[in-house]
This record gives structure tokens, C-alpha cells and sequence, in this order.
């Protein structure tokens, strides 16, 4: 690996990270904002919950050495869940700033999955 694919790597993973952390806790926490953008998306309170420890989970499980599989489906999670957050909001006619988070959070994570060492690769 290049040092410029590992510095590519590291910094789309940490931003992942943040975003997913810092996201999850919120989540967690219901705060009234949360509440009243999935209820306004559609979906009950309780996803709130589940997407928040997912989110920190799968925080942990893209930090933490080795378990290659347990990161491609990680990846393979907030890739699904950051696209279903950007449908929903697509759907529900919300401005670019409401899409926009959720868009920035593929990106970031579709940058960690490439950039990857290959060490947190699965290898045949």
C-alpha cells in the first residue's frame, strides 16, 4: 500500500467514523430533531435505536485490527443505510441540505472500502 492510499484511507475512515459515531449517539439519545426527522420520513421512533447502535458498532468493528469479513459487511451496512437515508429524504421531497449528510457519508464510506489495507481486506 502507498503511503498516499494509507493517508487516502485514514482520513476518509476517521471521517466515517466521526460522522457515524456522532451520529449514532444522537440517534441514542432521541433528541427532539431526530425524532421529528424520522417521524417526518415515515419511519417509527423505535429505528432511531436500532440505526444508533448499528452505527456504533459498526464504528468499532471498522476501527479495530484483523476481522476482515466482519468489515465488509460493516461497509456493506452503512453503505445501505446512508443510501436508504438519502432515498427517504429524495422521497420526501427534502432540500440538498437535508440529502446532502447522507450523501457525504457514502462517499466517505465507499473511500474507506477502497482505500482499505489489505489487511482489513478478505483474501482468497
Amino acid at each position: 500500500m502507498t503511503k498516499r492510499n494509507r493517508v487516502l484511507y485514514w482520513i476518509a475512515t476517521i471521517w466515517l467514523a466521526l460522522g457515524m459515531l456522532s451520529g449514532g449517539i444522537v440517534q441514542l439519545l432521541q433528541l427532539k430533531e431526530e425524532r421529528e426527522m424520522m417521524t417526518h420520513l415515515g419511519y417509527p421512533l423505535y429505528f432511531l435505536t436500532i440505526l444508533g447502535i448499528w452505527k456504533i458498532l459498526g464504528v468499532i468493528a471498522i476501527l479495530i485490527p484483523k476481522f476482515p469479513l466482519l468489515k465488509e459487511w460493516t461497509y456493506a451496512g452503512f453503505f445501505f443505510a446512508m443510501t436508504g437515508a438519502s432515498f427517504s429524504h429524495i422521497a420526501m421531497s427534502d432540500t440538498i441540505l437535508d440529502i446532502l449528510p447522507s450523501i457525504l457519508l457514502i462517499i466517505l464510506t465507499i473511500a474507506s472500502w477502497y482505500f482499505r489495507p489489505a489487511n482489513r481486506k478478505i483474501t482468497p
